[in-house]
């Protein structure tokens, strides 16, 4: 989808900040400047800078401009931060973060899907089960029927609170999903993790339920603690999920050296 000049623009600036042009405590250029650089109006910058503010990117106050916030403040439930973030280039920080995150969440999420799923909740579950099967058996994207086989769970626990999580969490589980489809056999190996799962919750075993998602969550890190110690780069995820192309190899991560920072932005090869 075609963005329009607002969108455009934001995305523009929000990836300048988390790639490291507009260093923290930074203040950005004028708005003259940025409407030049940009091809922009005033209002459009405007715009846009408002939303950075709203997503804790920047700062903004009499005399001292606009400015870059820490990463700290910054809102990593937004999907545009993470996307960003995504299209720089994934570092070990914010995927450590992650894997910490879904061992919080996804548990204690599952464990009430096994005792509150509804039927609808189960058939949806398992059609996005059967869509990454017939990924992995056939080939094509794999990552979106994954991504539904976890909301799923999360809204088949009927907590508002997690459900309302399960919007935030999408870009985020996105990025270690991607991870997964570029190993070697990685999602042939993690299909029965999930198979485990879903019949857990199906049979109404809370416990069963959780020590199954506990074993597929670690299996991610496990991915990403191969990808770290390979040296090689963190995928850049693009707009796209990665299709599976073939019944039993899955991409293979490009040999570039591995991205030590947040500020460093990843190149295009």
């Amino acid at each position: 989808m075609i963005k329009n000049f607002h969108g455009h623009t934001l995305d523009l600036l929000g990836i300048a900040i988390l790639s490291g042009r507009y260093a923290v405590g930074a203040s950005l250029p004028p708005e003259p400047l940025l409407c030049d650089e940009l091809g922009v109006s005033r209002t459009v910058v405007r715009e846009a800078i408002k939303s950075l503010v709203a997503k804790g990117l920047l700062f903004t106050g009499p005399k001292v401009g606009t400015r870059v916030l820490p990463d700290a403040h910054w809102n990593w439930f937004d999907p545009d931060v993470v996307a960003w973030q995504a299209q720089c280039g994934l570092t070990p920080e914010f995927l450590k973060d992650l894997q910490e995150l879904r061992r919080v969440v996804e548990p204690a999420a599952v464990r009430l899907a096994a005792e509150r799923a509804t039927p609808e909740d189960i058939a949806l579950i398992e059609a996005a089960y059967e869509g990454m099967k017939k990924a992995v058996e056939q080939g094509g994207d794999y990552v979106s029927h994954d991504m539904r086989f976890h909301q799923g769970l999360l809204q088949a626990s009927h907590n508002r609170m997690l459900n309302q999580m399960s919007k935030a969490l999408n870009a985020l589980l996105r990025t270690s999903f991607e991870i997964s489809t570029r190993i070697k056999d990685g999602t042939k190996n993690s299909l029965p993790l999930h198979r485990a799962v879903l019949d857990a919750v199906i049979a109404r075993e809370p416990a069963k339920a959780e020590r199954a998602i506990m074993v597929l969550i670690q299996g991610a890190s496990e991915d990403i603690e191969q990808v770290l110690s390979s040296r090689r780069k963190l995928p850049v995820v693009s707009g796209s999920a990665t299709q599976i192309k073939t019944k039993s190899k899955a991409r293979a991560i490009p040999k570039l050296g591995i991205q030590k920072t947040g500020a460093s932005l990843a190149k295009s090869h």
